[in-house]
């Protein structure tokens, strides 16, 4: 077992749930799919968050994703060799009533994988958590784990992958077999959502097959480019927060500015 590095705490890697971890809504009672059709099941008649993110958090469905996620967590990144590793699915996080979704693609392995919290704890988090302060739309610029205070002003982070898969490219079978918990967390959120911003040409894909905007013309992704859902939610894109992408300067910080002021104003947050 090691030390939590804000806590203090003691855990396994992987994190064992209703051990006290910062933040995770499992306990040893929660419901556990073990394959496609008990996502599928259990997302459908989830009636609240609370219950959806737990279940969200124990999901063994996807063999080659347990596996990869375990594996990382046991094994850890030096640089992390001390800390525990939380090392399961990863719930969306923030606000229960969003006005703003932001949908992203899945959990970094020494990342989210590592925290347990949606983008945070890696170079894309540091790149996103630090424009959504300078938006209004955080309460401090860094996210480092799970305990560092960080809250949410009327947002909320998702994404259609919930476990870090080898080489960030999850199969089609396993997007297929995550994509119920997404559908869920947006039927328990979608009446609150004014505006969603895709993180990449992928969460671009995403956010136009969620209920409400099934069967419009299909917009093209880009920086900024805008579309009107018959939901009456606007999404907005923005190229993903990535290190190569920042490094490059296809994506500069005040490129994410201008969209997240944007989303913010659009999306009526004070």
């Amino acid at each position: 077992m090691l030390a939590h590095p804000n806590t203090g705490q003691l855990f396994n890697s992987p994190v064992e749930p209703g051990t006290g971890w910062p933040g995770d809504p499992a306990t040893p009672q929660t419901a556990v799919a073990a394959d496609a059709a008990q996502v599928s099941a259990l997302a459908s008649s989830a009636t609240s968050l609370a219950d959806l993110n737990a279940q969200v958090s124990v999901c063994r469905a996807c063999p080659r994703l347990v596996s990869w996620r375990e594996e990382v967590a046991k094994v850890k990144r030096r640089s992390f060799a001390e800390q525990p590793y939380w090392g399961r699915p990863v719930p969306g996080w923030g606000s229960e009533q969003p006005r703003l979704v932001i949908v992203g693609l899945a959990p970094a392995a020494n990342g989210a994988n590592r925290t347990g919290r949606m983008f945070t704890g890696d170079r894309s988090g540091d790149q996103l958590y630090a424009a959504l302060y300078r938006a209004g739309l955080v309460n401090q610029p860094t996210s480092v784990d799970a305990a560092d205070g960080l809250r949410a002003n009327k947002i909320r982070i998702v994404a259609p992958v919930r476990c870090a898969p080898p080489g960030n490219s999850p199969t089609p079978a396993e997007r297929i077999t995550c994509s119920p918990w997404l559908d869920a967390e947006w039927r328990l959120v979608s009446d609150h959502v004014r505006v969603m911003v895709a993180l990449g040409g992928f969460a671009w894909q995403i956010a136009l097959r969620l209920p409400g905007a099934i069967g419009t013309p299909k917009p093209r992704f880009g920086h900024g480019a805008v579309a009107e859902l018959p939901s009456g939610v606007r999404l907005l894109g923005c190229y993903h927060p990535s290190q190569q992408n920042m490094f490059t300067g296809k994506l500069t910080p005040a490129m994410l500015d201008d969209v997240f002021r944007l989303a913010r104003k659009q999306a009526g947050i004070r």
